[in-house]
């Protein structure tokens, strides 16, 4: 175990001398796995659970490709007890996925990852409503429409694909698609007409049993995202995370109007993404706690600290260049994000602060009171990087790769202080095999290793 810890230190300390990530080479190519022929990344060390949980995750991830009922193409899965995929989550797999091209093996007449990544996008933009709204989900039983559930925009990723594999109809669609899904957020999801994105229900944010919705229902009346209970006081809530959400999307709005030519377009997205970003940072920041709140219907903070900061920092809400902006980021990383007290505990992000009163233990399944998630964790990158913390970046990769490989398995969730995941569900959970992979490519690259 020594010399384990001993090269974990060397590699980190490498890792911490990148200034940011590579993006990686791609290649369309795809395979149900991997192979000796297949390149690697260098892992930490010589123990063997490095490169047999690498090569379990790509198998996994191979099982959790298939079709869903009203799309016909294949889509990888949530995974595990979660047979569909869901607006805020799987467009970013699908992205993540279509990066580790490189890695995985081809099979002729078989579906490239950069194709999964593309129909983990068009499985929502085929399914959009002719009001604007996209789906919740698409799973194998239904297609929900009964919440928003989104937290990275679907537009970011479906930009950023647009640029990797340079597919101007993909664009086109990407562009009109999520144009209207603004439009729609901006009739159905600003009834208090403050320019914010109000959250109705539980699922709205994918926050399951977290302490943040506390006396909300899940989901919205009759499964209609347009409506809430109105015998809840408290509801509609202006979300930091949804609002961010909202301005990563018109950002990338920007980026897609302006590669299609759309000059007034793009300024009048740039304009609606500046408005927004001002208020989530004028209504829903508070320096008495360095933290991003939900605002109520009776004007009070819903004051649980949860990983809303995080969703924030991952649209680049607060700009460095700004030197308001950028004392609010310092004080809600050393406050907040790297405080060992709050989330930053030894297997980090917690899903609500440690030291907050809300946080829950023992934990449970499905559990956003605070346990670590695997999405969030597949989130950092996002923002990580961009505000100067590769170092603290390349820990966190660290600590979730240990332990995922402890028992070759991928689940949803882990105790922040042991690094143990909650084994109640079965493995297959597809964004914890993307942290694995994920991760262990952007060390090995930060790090200066050569593939092998």
């Amino acid at each position: 175990m020594m010399s384990i810890y001993s090269n974990r230190r060397l590699f980190l300390a490498r890792a911490a001398a990148a200034a940011s990530v590579l993006a990686l080479p791609l290649r369309a190519s795809f395979g149900q796995g991997t192979s000796s022929s297949m390149p690697r990344p260098k892992f930490p060390d010589a123990d063997a659970r490095w490169q047999r949980t690498w090569d379990a995750a790509l198998a996994m991830l191979a099982e959790n490709i298939k079709v869903v009922p009203r799309y016909d193409q294949p889509v990888l899965l949530e995974g595990s007890v979660y047979p569909g995929v869901w607006q805020e989550c799987a467009p970013q797999e699908g992205l993540v996925y279509g990066r580790l091209s490189r890695y995985i093996d081809t099979k002729q007449g078989q579906v490239t990852p950069l194709q999964v990544a593309r129909n983990n996008h068009m499985a929502f933009f085929t399914l959009q409503k002719e009001d604007g709204q996209l789906p919740a989900c698409v799973k194998m039983s239904a297609t929900g429409y009964g919440q928003i559930q989104m937290v990275v925009p679907i537009a970011a990723t479906a930009w950023e694909l647009s640029q990797m594999t340079k597919d101007e109809e993909f664009l086109q669609t990407a562009y009109k698609a999520c144009s209207r899904w603004d439009a729609w957020l901006r009739q159905f999801r600003d009834t208090r007409k403050t320019g914010l994105v109000e959250g109705f229900c539980v699922y709205d944010t994918g926050h399951d049993n977290s302490p943040r919705w506390t006396g909300t229902p899940k989901q919205c009346p009759k499964a209609d995202a347009h409506l809430y209970d109105h015998s809840v006081d408290t509801l509609p809530r202006l979300c930091p995370d949804l609002s961010a959400t909202t301005y990563g999307g018109r950002v990338a709005l920007v980026a897609m109007a302006t590669a299609l030519g759309k000059k007034d377009e793009a300024a009048r997205w740039q304009e609606d993404a500046e408005t927004i970003r001002r208020l989530i940072i004028d209504k829903l920041y508070d320096p008495q706690d360095a933290a991003f709140y939900d605002l109520d219907a009776q004007g009070k903070f819903v004051r649980v600290r949860s990983d809303v900061i995080s969703r924030v920092l991952g649209e680049h809400v607060l700009k460095l260049s700004d030197r308001k902006d950028k004392a609010i980021f310092e004080a809600v990383w050393t406050r907040q994000i790297h405080n060992p007290k709050a989330f930053w505990a030894p297997f980090p992000l917690t899903s609500i602060a440690q030291d907050d009163p809300a946080f829950v233990r023992p934990i449970p399944r499905n559990s956003w009171g605070g346990a670590s998630q695997a999405l969030t964790a597949l989130r950092a990158p996002r923002w990580m990087t961009h505000y100067g913390k590769a170092k603290e970046q390349a820990h966190m990769m660290y600590q979730w790769c240990e332990a995922i490989s402890r028992h070759t398995e991928f689940r949803q969730q882990m105790d922040p202080l042991t690094g143990e995941f909650t084994r109640v569900d079965p493995s297959g959970y597809s964004p914890a095999a993307l942290v694995y992979l994920d991760f262990i490519t952007r060390l090995s690259k930060s790090s200066g290793h050569q593939e092998k």
